[in-house]
């Protein structure tokens, strides 16, 4: 049930902002929104008496919309109830009626917390920090192709093409931090910051990146649920945005296979709980043994959470080797070639970014996997191996998982990622991963019909 006073609270604020209409919203394992439509009216009663339920199968749901049931779903789907959480309230501001939305948590029927919620899971890693007295700082980076809306006979999106920006010229050149090539679609982007400001969502700088119709939008760095929860909204709004300006925003990490990939990186700190300092760094700005156990644990765990990283066959043509993206766990200062880069800047800016995740990741669990490897390292005390300060591209240690299937095979054999982020969790996450990979062979590929069709 509510807390006391905050029904009140939330119909206050709806009333206010003359809301018709309300989304209640969730993140499912693929970081696609899920939830309901429905009138104020009928919001505030069914938030008064837990009536805002879905079915648990939506945490068990494939990105084809299949349904995986094991010990922990099973195929009587019970009931779970949604919980608004009032600090993320906004008004969707595309819409003609007024409609406001809430991310909720989710809680089964005892009240005790869905540990299958993504966001669930996220919230469980901040409390491993908070009973250290720390608290994480991140900042996503998100890199996305701008793609032109040709569908299908049936309706779906097409081969992979380029668009074409307001003057009508087609994009086809790599214009690495152009001002012309944003330029190009400045209508589309002053649409973007204009949701996002409307949304309370705090994006800052936007740049060309290298890949055909490529881009990149920084968020500012928060606590990380929020973060996430910026990050998840932002996914929404960047695909409408495109969508009304007739292309498509894809977040696909390798939609180009001999292009550059879209990534998903993300800077992250921790402060002392109380003085609110970067524990990263002493008072002389060196990095302090905290820092580098959190790197050590980024490298050591690192490939056993790649399904959170990397979570889908796709993943992995990224992650092939120059063009930007990393193959292995080396860190260094100023370097991007290597998986782990520490970013120039004085000690309280002291950060480390992981270059890994892809921007096909669930961005709750991205960020949730990333701050437990350095958390694992920092309470474990590890060291890392030395700052690498050449190329590191070419180095044959610290490799990360090359396809899903030995992602999935490290990550199942890892007992303490299982552990901190729940075995129903894991269990559940792998399983639905496998029913994508055997969906997936079950389809014939553009390499398949040339090579094989006609020619075995």
């Amino acid at each position: 049930m509510p807390k006391n006073g905050e029904n009140t609270e939330i119909e206050q604020w709806l009333n206010e902002n003359n809301v018709q209409n309300v989304e209640v919203l969730v993140s499912d394992l693929a970081g696609i929104g899920r939830g309901k439509v429905m009138p104020a009216e009928k919001f505030i009663k069914a938030h008064g008496t837990r009536g805002l339920r879905v079915p648990d199968s939506l945490f068990s749901m494939t990105v084809d919309c299949e349904f995986i049931t094991n010990e922990y779903i099973t195929a009587v789907e019970e009931d779970v109830h949604l919980v608004p959480d009032f600090a993320t309230a906004g008004l969707v501001p595309w819409l003609e009626s007024v409609t406001a939305f809430f991310i909720c948590d989710v809680r089964k029927e005892d009240g005790t917390a869905l540990g299958l919620s993504p966001r669930q899971v996220l919230k469980n890693i901040l409390s491993l920090y908070a009973e250290k007295g720390w608290e994480p700082i991140v900042a996503p980076e998100f890199e996305f192709t701008l793609l032109a809306r040709d569908t299908d006979a049936e309706g779906a999106a097409a081969s992979p093409a380029p668009p074409r920006g307001k003057s009508g010229r087609l994009i086809v050149d790599r214009g690495v931090l152009s001002i012309d090539g944003i330029t190009e679609f400045g209508p589309l982007f002053d649409d973007v910051r204009r949701y996002c400001n409307s949304m309370g969502l705090p994006v800052d700088a936007l740049v060309q990146e290298a890949g055909v119709g490529q881009f990149e939008f920084n968020v500012a760095h928060g606590e990380p649920l929020r973060m996430a929860d910026v990050a998840f909204q932002f996914k929404r709004i960047m695909k409408w945005a495109a969508v009304q300006h007739g292309l498509y925003a894809s977040f696909m990490a390798k939609p180009y296979p001999g292009d550059f990939g879209n990534a998903m990186h993300i800077h992250q700190s921790v402060v002392d709980a109380e003085t609110k300092l970067n524990i990263f760094a002493d008072e002389d700005g060196n990095d302090t043994g905290l820092f580098t156990a959190h790197v050590a644990g980024l490298q050591k765990y690192a490939a056993a959470a790649m399904p959170f990283f990397a979570p889908y066959s796709n993943s992995y043509l990224r992650l092939s080797g120059h063009l930007s993206s990393p193959v292995n766990t080396h860190w260094g200062m100023e370097n991007r070639s290597v998986g782990l880069r520490v970013p120039a800047g004085g000690g309280a800016s002291r950060r480390i970014e992981n270059r890994i995740a892809g921007s096909d990741t669930n961005p709750y669990l991205a960020i949730a996997a990333s701050l437990l490897c350095g958390y694992l390292g920092m309470v474990e005390g590890l060291k890392p191996t030395p700052p690498v300060t050449g190329s590191a591209y070419d180095l044959t240690t610290n490799g990360l998982p090359q396809h899903i299937h030995a992602s999935l095979e490290a990550l199942e054999r890892c007992d303490p990622l299982r552990e901190f982020l729940g075995e129903g969790f894991v269990t559940t996450f792998l399983d639905v991963k496998k029913a994508e990979i055997k969906a997936r062979s079950n389809v014939l590929s553009p390499w398949d019909t040339k090579f094989l069709l006609t020619n075995v």
